[in-house]
């Protein structure tokens, strides 16, 4: 009876176990859901870095520890937004996670966060004000050097002068609105941008017009004064009109296809005060001239204007008072409604059809607005004309509802723009980053010096001899647009050596996956049959020095048969320098370039390797490598091929893995007493060059391993020794040193050189003192063979 008892009490025991069981699995799985960063802000996969942070700091208002003192969670919850927001904004950050997910990021990010009332009260000061525009380190450089006049406020959430000056900044561009562009940067979240821009006190103002330098403001931030000082910058000139030049200034600007705002000012009605002239002149320049009329001293031109009280009135190219409807009288006067009067009278972009595209297109370069709404995306593009004239590039549009087979055959399925090189309708490239005007001038003139196509299947270059790089990318991803410009730059530096194009993946799915593209933006580099895909900091360097490494390799792949042959068998003195590292490692990513920067820089001195640990895994577990990257030193030392030296240093960047890997090398410079120093270099019959250093100077301790490689540049023409400046004092100071490290040469010029103290080198490079040093020596050489045998 005793077991059958125990069987019943514990079958719904098991049964309750498994029900928890399954329960703990669904638990699992919906936390791991709502671990997604996305998710955890409540934000699209597409959602700008703007609207990432608003949506952060919602969050952040309501479940920050600080408004939930009662929940022991709340801690773990608000790491948990507050790590999603510290990546999704970062733009190397969140391209790793799209990829990679968080298996492919460090651990550190988002483990500090802010009290409550910074982020009620500091962060994003200026995200809710559309007047403002936020600029951040990506479209910084496009938006001030786009031909508008930027005034830009550099502040720090922290600093209270920035916090009072904000509500008096807001009046401000509600007033200079579409006069000139009003911008923040937020120098908490791009600092190196604000110290590249010599920000160094908050908040700084400063006027930005394209290629003058800029101008800081210095007076008292009120409004009135910030509109007085950025109105001195619109420098468009506002005519007055009389008599003698009324009819040829309208004539000459009717015949440039441009008409004229004028505003009649007379003892009763309105006229627009000449501030607001003045701000319209800016509004409006290239689109249409500013003038104004004195009715009571001109009262026969006005008669002659049919104006008998103050009025204003825009007059078209061609207009005339005798033909009813083609003058737009303004019944307000406020420059904003004027503005956008004037704007919306004016003639569209002109259209092109299917017959004048291809015509159009072949030997001039145009700016294509691509429509599906029978209409221009925007008024504002009407303005895109004058802004690119003078860089002869020509703006129209096509209405894709009506050529619907056009815009097919170029695969444009909704509005954009696209810029077309002169070279034929297919040599072409779209624009994918904000739908602004600054944003597109900056694309259009950068585009048409750059070689960048937009690629489609019948394009696509999967069999092409001559190398292409290739960007994979989706036009939602933000690390995508700010690759963009960078693959343009790196397209002019390498013309004639490398066609670049990029592949909407949103729109060619099935050619993306064909190429198991899993992440944006995925750069490849199609060099006939083969493919290499590039890993590392995307900008235009980044690429130029990994080109150059696919053209002539620094660091050798190695696989376990390889490592076997060349590493473990190296030859009596080879030393190697190995990476093992897993491609979704976010640190092994950051340290790729700097691996093969820094195997270019031994390159000739230490061979240098990498191992892929994702796909050797069992090769890299039997070699007891545990986490990664692991970097790896195996010495000349043949007796002990399994012997190695770890790198434990924090750094890892390329001269940091150069002074580590150059340090196991045996030393080709030589210390020197004071005996030494007067014996050797003083009185001997070698050439010397010398480090004067000491042991507690950073500079120094960074220059020892380019001293080494010196050393062994210029070894059997000249030796190399280091004096250690704070052990020999007075050595270094009766030789003239007052700073360190210096550096100094030492020739032997046939005679006693007690006194002589050296010829300065200022550089710190290796290859630029062996080329002074050897330069020298030609020089001397004549000399030399012409001293006597018994002075030498």
């Amino acid at each position: 009876m005793g077991p059958r008892v125990v069987h019943r009490l514990l079958r719904p025991v098991t049964l309750t176990l498994s029900l928890v069981f399954v329960f703990a699995i669904l638990l699992a799985a919906v936390c791991a859901k709502e671990s997604d960063y996305y998710e955890l802000l409540g934000v699209s996969r597409e959602a700008t870095t703007r609207e990432i942070r608003q949506a952060f700091k919602k969050l952040a208002l309501t479940m920050h520890p600080d408004k939930n003192p009662g929940d022991s969670s709340a801690h773990e919850k608000f790491l948990k937004v507050n790590r999603a927001y510290e990546v999704l904004k970062d733009e190397d950050l969140r391209k790793k996670y799209d990829k990679y997910g968080e298996k492919g990021l460090d651990e550190q990010q988002g483990g500090r966060y802010e009290s409550w009332n910074f982020y009620r009260y500091d962060f994003g000061i200026y995200d809710d004000d559309l007047e403002i525009i936020t600029l951040d380190s990506g479209d910084f450089e496009a938006a001030v050097n786009s031909g508008e006049i930027w005034f830009v406020n550099f502040y720090f959430p922290r600093c209270s002068h920035c916090h009072q000056l904000a509500p008096t900044w807001r009046e401000f561009a509600k007033e200079m609105d579409g006069v000139i562009r009003i911008g923040a940067v937020n120098c908490g979240d791009n600092n190196h941008l604000c110290r590249r821009k010599g920000i160094n006190s908050y908040p700084s103002l400063y006027i930005y017009r394209a290629g003058q330098r800029p101008e800081k403001f210095t007076g008292e931030r009120n409004r009135d004064n910030l509109v007085r000082f950025s109105m001195q910058f619109i420098t468009t000139k506002v005519t007055e009109l009389w008599q003698g030049n009324v009819f040829t200034e309208i004539e000459n600007a009717f015949s440039s296809g441009l008409g004229w705002l004028i505003t009649f000012c007379s003892d009763t009605g309105d006229c627009l005060e000449p501030r607001t002239r003045q701000k319209l002149a800016g509004m409006l320049d290239g689109l249409v001239k500013v003038g104004w009329m004195d009715c009571p001293t001109q009262q026969q031109l006005c008669d002659s204007f049919q104006v008998t009280s103050g009025a204003t009135a825009l007059f078209p190219p061609g207009s005339s008072l005798d033909t009813q409807g083609s003058i737009l009288w303004l019944k307000t006067l406020d420059s904003r409604e004027i503005y956008n009067h004037v704007i919306d009278h004016l003639p569209d972009l002109e259209l092109l059809t299917s017959d004048s595209f291809k015509k159009k297109l072949a030997h001039h370069r145009w700016l294509i607005s691509f429509m599906f709404s029978g209409r221009s995306a925007s008024s504002e593009y009407k303005k895109l004309q004058a802004f690119l004239r003078n860089d002869h590039i020509q703006v129209g549009r096509v209405d894709c509802v009506a050529d619907s087979e056009l815009c097919q055959t170029l695969y444009i399925h909704k509005p954009c723009v696209a810029v077309f090189k002169g070279l034929g309708i297919h040599d072409f490239e779209i624009h994918h980053g904000k739908d602004v005007l600054y944003n597109i001038v900056g694309f259009a003139r950068d585009s048409v010096h750059a070689h960048v196509t937009t690629l489609r299947p019948d394009n696509f270059p999967s069999n092409r001899k001559e190398p292409w790089l290739v960007d994979f990318f989706a036009p939602w991803c933000p690390p995508c647009r700010a690759l963009l410009p960078e693959l343009r730059k790196a397209s002019i530096q390498l013309a004639g050596q490398m066609k670049f194009g990029t592949l909407d993946c949103t729109i060619h799915h099935d050619l993306c996956s064909t190429y198991n593209i899993q992440a944006y933006p995925t750069t490849v580099i199609f060099n006939g049959s083969s493919m290499h895909e590039y890993e590392g900091h995307h900008s235009a360097d980044g690429i130029l020095e990994f080109i150059q490494d696919l053209v002539s390799p620094s660091v050798l792949v190695l696989d376990p048969s390889s490592f076997t042959e060349k590493v473990k068998g190296r030859a009596a003195g080879q030393t190697w320098a190995v990476d093992f590292y897993a491609p979704w490692c976010g640190p092994c990513q950051a340290m790729m370039p700097e691996w093969r920067r820094m195997a270019r820089m031994v390159s000739g001195q230490i061979l240098v390797g990498s191992v892929d640990c994702q796909r050797f895994q069992t090769f890299c577990q039997s070699q007891g490598v545990r986490a990664y990257p692991e970097v790896r030193l195996y010495s000349g030392n043949t007796r002990q091929p399994d012997r190695f030296t770890s790198y434990n240093g924090w750094h890892r960047d390329a001269h940091s893995l150069r002074a580590w890997v150059l340090s196991s090398l045996p030393r080709a410079s030589v210390d020197l007493t004071p005996e030494t120093f007067r014996s050797q270099v003083l009185s001997g019959r070698d050439h010397w060059v010398l480090d004067f250093y000491a042991p507690w100077c950073g500079p120094c301790q960074h220059f020892a391993p380019e001293f080494e490689v010196l050393a062994r540049m210029v070894k059997g023409e000249v030796r190399a020794g280091k004096v250690d400046c704070q052990a020999h004092h007075q050595t270094c100071q009766s030789a003239g040193i007052t700073a360190y490290p210096t550096v100094r040469f030492y020739p032997n010029l046939g005679t006693r050189r007690y006194e002589h103290s050296g010829e300065h080198i200022n550089s710190r490079d290796a290859n630029t003192i062996a080329d002074i040093i050897r330069h020298r020596l030609e020089k001397l050489s004549p000399r030399l063979h012409n001293t006597p045998k018994d002075e030498l």
